[in-house]
């Protein structure tokens, strides 16, 4: 008799504890949002006008990342991005061809030539991208804001010969680096960096001219390597986000049921 009441009393107690225990949400895969779809489609056609809605909508949720056995290509531009016909003697590309090339995060970096004939405006930084067969494009100006001003030494321009030869102007020039990421493909912008400068010099009047010129040319080659930094660093987390290939199903979604029936 006493055992029949214990083993009553057990039973009663634990179905009151399960009663008593709150049921867990059931979760499934058809509940989890579908990841973005990448994108691979030029919604930019031609760029003579807006993007629609929708196109806007999927460029912003797809996944930004760099893609895998990609290849650069690192292009002087100017005002308005179109490519620098001007002889390249200024040494940020290729500082930035070397960086982008030993760092291992592409197959293979190169500078592109601009003498190719291309169409204008964005079409042709794409054509000569095709030419290279580059995935991303690396394109780098700088610009430079320059003011003059008379110094101390300006009291000598009184006498012909002060106003040649003495120091009497005082250059101020600052100035930006820019590299800019560009996927070839979509026609889309993955990061723009920049790399500020500042420099002053004096000369004499008649070398002011020429004495910018070596300024603005000392700037870029000083700066150019900081510039490397930042594009690789931004690189280093663009392949970071890039999409897992074989994602685990089950740890995305227990079914919390089949663990606690």
């Amino acid at each position: 008799m006493r055992l029949t009441l214990a083993v009553l009393v057990f039973t009663s107690g634990c179905a009151a504890s399960r009663a008593a225990m709150p049921s867990l949400p059931s979760y499934s895969l058809a509940a989890l949002p579908a990841p973005a779809a990448v994108l691979e489609d030029n919604h930019f056609a031609r760029d003579r006008m807006g993007v629609g809605e929708n196109e806007l909508k999927q460029i912003l949720a797809a996944p930004v990342f760099l893609e895998e056995h990609a290849r650069i290509g690192v292009l002087p531009v100017r005002t308005g991005y179109a490519p620098d016909d001007d002889v390249p003697v200024e040494a940020a590309p290729a500082t930035l061809t070397d960086a982008l090339d030993g760092s291992g995060l592409f197959d293979l970096a190169s500078e592109i030539s601009t003498e190719w004939p291309t169409t204008s405006g964005t079409a042709g930084l794409r054509e000569l991208a095709a030419r290279y067969r580059t995935e991303y494009v690396l394109l780098y100006r700088h610009r430079f804001a320059d003011a003059t001003r008379a110094n101390g030494f300006a009291a000598g321009f009184i006498t012909i010969l002060g106003a040649f030869i003495l120091p009497g102007t005082t250059i101020e020039s600052a100035g930006v680096l820019e590299a800019t990421l560009f996927d070839v493909k979509t026609g889309t912008i993955l990061f723009t960096v920049h790399e500020r400068v500042r420099s002053e010099a004096i000369a004499a009047p008649p070398a002011v001219e020429g004495r910018l010129t070596l300024m603005h040319r000392q700037m870029v080659k000083d700066a150019a390597r900081k510039l490397s930094e930042q594009v690789l660093l931004r690189c280093q987390r663009l392949v970071a986000t890039r999409p897992a290939k074989d994602a685990p199903v089950a740890a995305l979604a227990p079914n919390f049921h089949a663990a606690f029936p």
